[in-house]
């Protein structure tokens, strides 16, 4: 059954397609309306969370949605700035293989016992992914300001943080592994 909290992570996942449609029709005002529904669907990602502690409803299945779904929110619009030319493929590319690499480790971490919880670099990449993704959904000269060119920055700040947690997250789940090896030997 789904509680409140992991309803909340599902809207996010849902508003992903909203967010990408708005910029598809590209023009200042869908533009405007992207970045609204970026700035709530990133708001659940804390509202979540938040609720779900309160309430003491923290499941596993929220777990693991709400990662899942901070992914495909922030993929999901990365690749179509890239549709639109916004946004360089090849940052775009080395976040999102970051992505799916630390996805990847996290899932094999858990069939092999092992927890890979956010790191600092993590999550600090997240919030610049955030503030950069809403300055390039706007896109248009807004109030004489160039926030594009305050995202792209932004963005490629990001983009070195998903390297370097990527290979904190590698490194920190290798130690894990091999002392689990390690573990299993002294048996």
């Amino acid at each position: 059954m789904l509680n409140l909290a992991n309803k909340i992570t599902l809207l996010r996942i849902l508003m992903a397609p909203l967010v990408v449609i708005l910029l598809y029709f590209e023009g200042p005002v869908t533009c405007i309306l992207a970045a609204l529904a970026f700035i709530f669907a990133s708001i659940t990602d804390w509202a979540d969370g938040y609720i779900a502690r309160r309430s003491n409803t923290v499941t596993s299945m929220g777990k693991f949605l709400d990662p899942l779904a901070d992914k495909v929110l922030i993929c999901s619009i990365l690749i179509m700035f890239v549709k639109l030319a916004w946004a360089p493929a090849w940052v775009v590319i080395v976040i999102v293989c970051r992505e799916l690499v630390v996805t990847g480790l996290r899932a094999i971490a858990i069939d092999e016992g092992i927890v890979l919880a956010a790191d600092y670099l993590g999550k600090v990449k997240t919030v610049l992914q955030i503030l950069a993704v809403v300055p390039l959904t706007l896109h248009y000269p807004l109030w004489g300001y160039d926030l594009h060119m305050v995202g792209l920055v932004l963005l490629y700040a990001a983009m070195l943080l998903a390297v370097g947690s990527g290979f904190n997250y590698c490194y920190n789940f290798y130690r894990r592994a091999c002392a689990g090896q390690a573990d299993e030997t002294r048996l």
